[in-house]
């Protein structure tokens, strides 16, 4: 069982931690990640965005896709389609190949949005995605506190 966290004592600027729990993602019908060596990104009224070794992702699983985005605290951001089981979710899952020397340790890891898989596992709980259309964060049943992304968070 995770432990209870609040989600408004997460730091900011956000901090970098290793997961003890096994992580998961299924997409189409197939395992397309199961990794014991994940890391999570904490920030203030987010929930966690989990990153997996680019080793432990199925091959094939991820297409480099267009676009890119930059995070204030983490750096650019490069995209991918998650394609597994004749699906293919666009833009479903992104990483930072040279990511700031704060999140040095994540640098190629992937992460995957949750509402864009068919499930997502942190242990053997099931998440939910982080509200809105923009945020990766997983949402567990541990958590408490307002989880930004809703309506009327978007500019917190």
């Amino acid at each position: 069982m995770l432990p209870r966290e609040n989600v408004q004592d997460y730091p900011r600027p956000p901090a970098l931690e290793p997961v003890a729990e096994v992580l998961r993602v299924v997409f189409g019908g197939v395992e397309v990640v199961r990794t014991g060596a994940g890391y999570r990104v904490l920030e203030t009224h987010h929930p966690p965005t989990y990153y997996f070794p680019p080793g432990d992702v199925l091959a094939g699983a991820l297409v480099p896709a267009k676009g890119r985005s930059v995070c204030e605290w983490k750096g650019r951001a490069a995209y991918f389609d998650v394609v597994a089981g004749g699906c293919t979710a666009e833009r479903a899952a992104w990483a930072y190949p040279d990511p700031t020397r704060a999140f040095g340790t994540i640098a190629g890891y992937v992460a995957f949005y949750p509402g864009a898989m068919e499930a997502c596992y942190v242990g053997s709980q099931r998440v939910r995605p982080q509200p809105g259309d923009f945020y990766g964060g997983w949402v567990t049943d541990n958590l408490d506190g307002i989880v930004k992304g809703g309506p009327g968070t978007l500019h917190w």
